[in-house]
């Protein structure tokens, strides 16, 4: 699958800022604070962002919640629907720009949005050019029993069952071999 470079850093922003959900109720949230925002926002190179404010991030944390609702969406219209939503609710203007040493790309958040629109309109839209191309069950959730980190499957066979191959994928392999080690001597 070949996917645009804007593309695919909107799809890393957007796995991103949803693995920043707390993975249990009593779990602090990694975007607890500000500076933590401004972390998330340097991380992943979201461009034309100013100071940011609690309003900005509970803005972020609803977007948040929505890309979440996409990768858990049981079909293709579903998820539609949601991508739909998200993006209407960012005001897309989409723009071509060539900015930072990048070559010409589209933005389709207006200039001056908020962090949560500009993630909201670029990362929706990203999402709407995996369901557009009819690979929706791109969008998956680790299968590691102590991860569900979100990611998206560009492998060639669309096989990648695990967030990281070297440490979720890696963990269960390794668990696997020993118990069949174990079985085998025991």
């Amino acid at each position: 699958m070949l996917i645009p470079h804007d593309t695919r850093i909107a799809l890393d922003a957007v796995v991103g800022l949803v693995n920043t959900a707390p993975e249990g109720s009593g779990d602090t949230d990694p975007l607890a604070g500000i500076e933590a925002l401004y972390a998330f926002v340097q991380r992943y190179s979201v461009s034309g962002v100013g100071d940011l404010t609690e309003r900005d991030r509970t803005a972020v944390l609803q977007v948040r919640d929505r890309f979440a609702d996409v990768f858990a969406a049981a079909d293709a219209r579903t998820a539609a629907a949601l991508v739909n939503q998200l993006v209407a609710s960012a005001g897309t203007t989409p723009q071509l720009t060539d900015h930072d040493g990048y070559d010409w790309h589209v933005h389709y958040f207006a200039p001056g949005a908020s962090v949560a629109d500009h993630l909201a309109a670029d990362g929706g839209m990203a999402l709407a050019f995996i369901v557009v191309a009819g690979e929706q069950e791109r969008l998956r959730r680790c299968e590691a029993p102590d991860c569900g980190h979100a990611f998206v499957d560009l492998s060639r066979n669309r096989s990648r069952r695990y967030c990281d191959s070297r440490t979720c994928g890696n963990r269960l392999h390794v668990a696997a071999y020993r118990a069949r080690r174990k079985a085998a001597t025991g």
